[in-house]
């Protein structure tokens, strides 16, 4: 696996977003820079409209191999849920996450320095 390095010397927070985010949920926990790790809990059935209909926009690959995938990532999508709970991430809807990190900003988390 490749890694790169990132400065966050300004930045009270950052928000890592993406299937790998759940990734680095043990180490960020283990520097004590996790304030929370959230995955998110979408219908399924919206997640795959909303791929296949930006999918289809691309014109990348041809509309039967794009449904076809699709299907393939519909059907995989618990397990994948399931991996990043595994590796310490919170299934929850997105909603919620906003909510909970606009509590975090309000509460001013991680403490300000100064």
């Amino acid at each position: 696996m490749a890694t790169r390095r990132f400065e966050l010397t300004s930045s009270p927070l950052f928000v890592a977003e993406g299937i790998f985010a759940a990734e680095i949920v043990g180490e960020c926990r283990r520097r004590g820079l996790l304030a929370g790790a959230y995955a998110l809990r979408r219908p399924r059935s919206a997640t795959f409209l909303r791929r296949l209909a930006r999918d289809l926009a691309e014109q990348r690959k041809g509309p039967r191999v794009l449904l076809l995938r699709g299907l393939a990532l519909l059907r995989a999508e618990p397990a994948v849920l399931r991996r990043q709970t595994g590796l310490g991430a919170e299934a929850a809807r997105g909603r919620d996450v906003l909510r909970r990190v606009a509590g975090l900003l309000a509460a001013g988390h991680p403490p300000q320095a100064g």
